[in-house]
């Protein structure tokens, strides 16, 4: 089997790590969101959920780029076995993260009290939070240098072991911390603010040990880096100064890319606020929504969205060496894998969400509004697939050397976001449902431009008939037998873990069993998938599949 073969049957293996790491990261932050959700109530969600947008958005600038960047840079270079380059390539990259993560957390830690009384005066004590999440912008520079460092050399399991350690103890210390914080601030003017600062601490030290871990594993691979270095014999050995230029040319695209989604969310909580609060709703319902919104809504449609993120950080190193050999036909054919994993797993999260928000969400959070959360479901679910869509295509148009096209899409799709949010905030009672509607809508435009651009340039036509239309129609029968099963079971008993967990389980069996029928992968496909030969031998002796 050729290296080329090989890379392309690797790439979805490798995607599948890093998802499955995703989606048990999401996992345990959900688990950990209960009791935290619990402990701070609504208002103390609403001000972690904005402290966190700003965080997100600050963190976007200074160091989110640097894993995509690097992945794609040491990937390039590795193809051409220029070992030298991929040295001084890291080191700038930590130099970078250094300046970066140090400026931009000195600025969040004493710009915390501007940023609550210019922008978010309805979040009274946001400004706790933001200094305790200040020191983890530095961490995860660093922690982002590491992960770029392994990504590029095409394995994700140092990324996904960190991640996974990483959520755990965050998971840990953001509950302890949260609990004692409330119970030293308890009935004062601060408490929901303290109550949201101790998940921002759980965040830093789980970042923390992160870090920790990635320098270990990196010292150890430390000394087949400079075997490498030493044997490298190539004539074309970049400068400082030209390997940190391709650096932030790469840099830069990726972070206008991210902080133009990012910023969506930042505008959205200052547009909610000020029109909601013009209306007249009292500040404890504006955080209470915007809490709802956040830690339900988002968190759970967040769980498969981080699947298609994964797919497209592990498929950037793979087409970028496709596209350097100039082998167009691979990186269509890598690009229509992802997709079409991508579509197997949104559909159904989709419509599952959709049908079981309510009763998850009172599983979940049996102390919130399930009621509009659920309802919030229904209305916003959709938002999963186009997410999706917009994430894997954006990142194929970033592995051919089109990176300014994603920022551009997103800036167009952000302009129309902001009007429809307005409008409807401001001529509806749609309240909470405003958001939703907006977030939906935000995906949409950026998907259909990548989807043109992509053919633009390398000639790329998605398959539709096993992509979109089995999947639906998959999903379409699994919304059926779910409800074939929850409403005879809801007859019986009105245990929300009983009647979710039991219509889940029968989810998961309707589905495969539908799209495996509808011929929606073929055999070779379906070992190319993560655990695609499990999944091949289970639909065979269920006779799906010969």
């Amino acid at each position: 089997m050729s290296q080329q073969t090989k890379d392309g049957k690797n790439f979805l293996k490798q995607g599948g790590i890093l998802a499955g790491a995703s989606i048990l990261v999401r996992f345990i932050g959900m688990i950990y969101r209960i009791p935290m959700a619990n402990i701070i109530g609504e208002e103390g969600n609403g001000i972690y959920a904005v402290a966190f947008e700003l965080y997100d958005m600050i963190l976007i600038i200074s160091s989110y780029s640097l894993p995509l960047a690097l992945s794609k840079i040491i990937s390039a270079f590795t193809v051409k076995r220029q070992y030298k380059n991929i040295g001084k390539t890291f080191r700038l990259a930590s130099i970078f993260a250094f300046v970066s993560g140090g400026v931009f957390g000195t600025l969040l830690f004493f710009g915390a009290g501007f940023i609550e009384e210019a922008f978010y005066n309805k979040y009274s004590g946001i400004h706790i939070p933001l200094k305790i999440l200040a020191p983890t912008i530095f961490i995860v520079a660093f922690l982002g240098v590491f992960r770029g460092f392994f990504q590029g050399k095409k394995t994700m399991i140092p990324t996904a072991v960190s991640q996974v350690l990483e959520q755990i103890v965050n998971a840990a210390a953001s509950i302890i911390c949260a609990y004692t914080f409330i119970r030293i601030y308890k009935d004062t003017e601060y408490e929901s603010a303290w109550g949201a600062a101790g998940g921002t601490a759980g965040t830093c030290l789980g970042a923390l040990l992160a870090l920790l871990f990635l320098f270990f594993l990196y010292r150890l691979y430390r000394p087949l880096k400079r075997k490498q270095e030493r044997r490298d014999h190539s004539q074309t050995i970049a400068s400082g100064g030209q390997i940190l230029l391709v650096l932030l040319a790469t840099i830069f695209p990726i972070i206008l890319s991210q902080t133009v989604y990012q910023i969506s969310g930042i505008i959205d909580m200052k547009i909610f606020q000020d029109i909601m609060g013009l209306k007249g709703y009292a500040d404890s319902v504006i955080r209470s929504l915007t809490g709802i919104y956040s830690s339900k809504y988002r968190l759970l449609c967040g769980v498969p969205i981080a699947i298609s993120t994964a797919i497209a950080t592990s498929m950037i190193p793979s087409i970028v060496t496709s596209y350097t050999n100039r082998d167009i036909r691979s990186v269509k054919d890598k690009t229509a894998e992802s997709v079409k994993f991508n579509m197997m797993i949104a559909f159904p999260c989709a419509v599952g969400l959709a049908v079981l928000g309510q009763p998850i969400i009172r599983m979940l959070f049996p102390g919130s509004d399930y009621v509009l959360g659920g309802r919030f479901m229904i209305a916003g679910s959709a938002s999963i697939i186009f997410f999706s869509l917009s994430n894997v295509t954006g990142g194929a148009l970033q592995s051919i050397n089109k990176m300014r096209l994603p920022v551009i899409h997103s800036a167009i799709s952000l302009l129309l976001h902001i009007t429809i949010l307005l409008a409807l905030l401001k001529f509806t009672d749609l309240g909470g449902y405003a958001l939703i509607i907006a977030n939906v809508t935000f995906p949409i435009p950026v998907f259909l431009m990548n989807f043109a651009a992509l053919k633009k340039y390398i000639g790329y036509r998605q398959e539709l008939l096993k992509t979109i239309f089995v999947a639906f129609s998959a999903s379409l029968w699994m919304a059926l037998a779910i409800a074939a099963v929850y409403w005879p079971l809801g007859r019986i008993t009105s245990s929300a873990v009983l009647l979710s967990l039991s219509s889940l389980a029968v989810a998961v069996f309707a589905y495969f069993a539908v799209y495996i029928k509808l011929r929606g992968v073929s055999k070779t496909e379906l070992f190319d998938f993560p655990m695609g030969r499990r999944m091949y031998l289970l639909a065979h002796k269920m006779h799906l599949m010969k």
